[in-house]
């Protein structure tokens, strides 16, 4: 057998290196869990770094009183030994700060009734509301199907997974792909609002030099115009008693060609990343690059055309929004979300109430004047996770240093592909 230079080595399948995640627990619970396995051994990642993307979630203007009472106390209890990752499956804890106030209310063993029928003691005034059984389906939430679907008389065994404060946990573990994309490749991701209400942001290419102006704008803007015209949008919907919706972006940079594949449709990148940003709750549309203006634009401006320079191929244009064919084609990955107004609204909505039949006005809890800030966070750790699984599965390794050094070969290979074809 021919030995092995030393950056060469040989993969037996894959399989073993397939990215796996998964997250756990209700809104009103003791904590949530999420736990990913597949990363590599090596990659640096901290508590404090943690705490600070969830912080990013938690924050920004038009977010409702429930933030303050949602610290995001959270730990990782595996998978990481002193700041850097093992190659086992990480898991990472959120604990639910107002858990004494529910810890009957959502106890996983059998409870008596006489204690649902009772104040806790605590002079909570919420605290029988919290205890009875919600027989009001809101509108434009999982309530309804989700009884039907799981036979529940009480809705709020629908309610408590399906709310948005799941996606905490989804958050923490785009934290760890991040860090993953950023120390092997360089890959850098970053979220904006593009539109908020009737508002829409100045019509401009966003580059790594714009992260610091988004990060501190509280509304996620680009631009301080279009954040003025977002934060008219949300003062105006709060005193109108009135939820907004918007546009979000998320851009990730430094992408190397070639992730994802045309032979499966399953495993076209961009199936997945619309599959990944559609699981958002609220998300109602997905487009990636320029995807519905190139549905009304001619196609001879619709395409991003190559052209060599210096060796390499370059485009003048990004139309595509990173991928073509179903894979990256070393542009920025480009993404856009709808996202609708938030269903919960003061303005309680009509529904039908399930024990009686009769109509009634849903519940109203509080709630935000809009998600598009803390939903294009979110967006931004789906767009990471895939991205890391898809870089994953074309450059696998144990370690972090394996998968650079398979990066570098593809890259060399790349550039040798060019070389040969165009000295041919």
């Amino acid at each position: 057998m021919e030995r092995l230079g030393q950056h060469e080595f040989i993969i037996f399948g894959t399989i073993g290196y397939m990215m796996r995640w998964s997250t756990a627990g209700e809104s009103h619970g003791c904590r949530l869990v999420a736990i990913i396995e597949g990363m590599p051994a090596g990659i640096e990642i901290s508590t404090v770094g943690l705490e600070g993307e969830l912080r990013r979630r938690r924050t920004g203007y038009g977010r409702g009183a429930r933030q303050k009472f949602e610290q995001d106390s959270c730990r990782i209890i595996s998978g990481v030994r002193h700041g850097k990752t093992l190659g086992s499956p990480i898991a990472i804890e959120i604990d639910n700060s107002e858990w004494p106030r529910w810890e009957t209310v959502m106890s996983p063993d059998v409870v008596d009734p006489a204690e649902l029928r009772k104040n806790s003691g605590s002079g909570d005034s919420h605290e029988l509301a919290r205890n009875k059984k919600l027989t009001r389906p809101r509108p434009g939430h999982a309530d309804y199907a989700g009884a039907i679907k799981f036979r529940f008389d009480d809705l709020r065994n629908v309610l408590e997974r399906a709310s948005a404060r799941e996606t905490a946990a989804r958050v923490a573990l785009g934290y760890v792909a991040k860090e993953f994309l950023r120390q092997v490749a360089g890959i850098v991701i970053a979220g904006r609002v593009v539109a908020l209400g009737t508002a829409t942001a100045v019509n401009k290419t966003v580059t790594l030099a714009d992260i610091q102006t988004i990060e501190d704008s509280p509304v996620r803007a680009s631009d301080p115009h279009s954040e003025q015209l977002f934060i008219e949008q949300i003062d105006h919907a709060r005193k109108t008693g009135d939820t907004i919706g918007g546009i979000a972006e998320v851009i990730a940079w430094n992408v190397p060609p070639a992730l994802g594949t045309y032979t499966v449709w399953s495993e076209r990148l961009d199936g997945q990343i619309a599959q990944a940003m559609m699981s958002i709750p609220a998300v109602k549309g997905v487009e990636i690059g320029d995807g519905f203006a190139n549905a009304i634009t001619g196609g001879s401006i619709a395409h991003d055309e190559l052209a060599l320079e210096h060796g390499m191929i370059t485009r003048e244009s990004n139309h595509a929004g990173g991928i073509e064919g179903g894979m990256t084609n070393g542009e920025p990955v480009a993404v856009r979300i709808a996202v609708k107004p938030i269903p919960t609204v003061p303005h309680a909505l009509k529904t039908v109430d399930l024990a009686t039949g009769e109509p009634v006005a849903a519940n109203h809890q509080r709630s935000d004047t809009s998600a598009v800030v803390p939903a294009t966070v979110i967006a931004e750790s789906m767009l990471a996770l895939t991205l890391a699984s898809a870089l994953l599965e074309r450059a696998a390794g144990n370690h972090l240093q394996d998968i650079q050094i398979h990066l570098e070969n593809l890259a060399d290979q790349h550039g040798a592909f060019f070389e040969n074809e165009l000295g041919s």
